[in-house]
């Protein structure tokens, strides 16, 4: 059966992710950083779906470690799943140049260096999927998180790019956006619930896309129209908005 490495695996949406594709018999690599304390997950997926589980070290911020994170893989991954992802503070990081970067560098470079340097082997066997975990976010900036929301911009336009550039090699690049779920990350917040789905809800609807080769999925399908709308407000008048 077939591998998928999961990059971010600590994040909710990352443990829904895993536990759809085991049902399905698909090996697993778990990475991410202090990666241990998934020792007790990835022990219950084994002995629930009967599939092998390895749990890696990764750091996304550490790019020059990428590449020897991938040549060290005991086994290559059929799939690459990226879950990694930090919403950051806009209010600090608009003074902290730190606090910026991190946004900015977790939720763009290192998803863009690790994936660049697990696509040779996929071109190589001439197979596989990727997908990227975006974000609405990017779609418009906005000045309530405009940090996050140009990373995930860039990663979005990023993962376009490599879809077309990977279309003749038989692999699939999915770039999902999710909207607002409700994780860990987000616990702070106050979402509206109507707009709002769980990990395990996006996880299905990765899964699903993923298989029938969707290009760009939003999870909760109204997400389309109401950024379509927020993307035909006239610049004039959308910096005005308290958005």
């Amino acid at each position: 059966m077939k591998h998928v490495l999961i990059l971010g695996a600590k994040s909710d949406i990352a443990k829904a992710i895993a536990v759809e594709y085991a049902i399905r018999g698909y090996h697993l690599i778990l990475a991410g950083r202090e990666i241990e304390e998934l020792t007790a997950f990835s022990n219950q997926l084994k002995m629930t779906y009967d599939v092998s589980v390895q749990l890696k070290h990764f750091d996304a911020l550490d790019c020059n470690s990428h590449k020897l994170f991938v040549n060290e893989l005991k086994t290559k991954p059929y799939g690459i799943i990226c879950c990694v992802g930090y919403l950051g503070d806009q209010t600090l990081a608009e003074k902290d140049t730190d606090e910026a970067l991190k946004i900015i560098q977790t939720n763009y470079t290192g998803c863009v260096s690790v994936i660049e340097q697990c696509v040779p082997y996929l071109e190589e066997v001439n197979q596989g999927f990727i997908v990227g975990i975006s974000s609405v976010a990017g779609d418009r900036g906005r000045k309530s998180n405009y940090f996050y929301g140009s990373a995930k911009s860039g990663f979005t336009a990023y993962l376009s790019g490599l879809r077309a550039r990977l279309k003749t090699n038989n692999i699939h690049v999915l770039t999902v956006k999710p909207g607002f779920v409700a994780t860990k990350m987000t616990a702070h917040l106050d979402l509206p619930k109507m707009l709002t789905v769980s990990p395990q809800y996006v996880a299905k609807k990765i899964f699903r896309a993923q298989q029938k080769r969707t290009n760009v999925l939003y999870v909760k399908w109204i997400w389309q129209y109401i950024m379509c709308v927020i993307k035909l407000i006239p610049e004039l008048i959308f910096k005005k908005m308290n958005l």
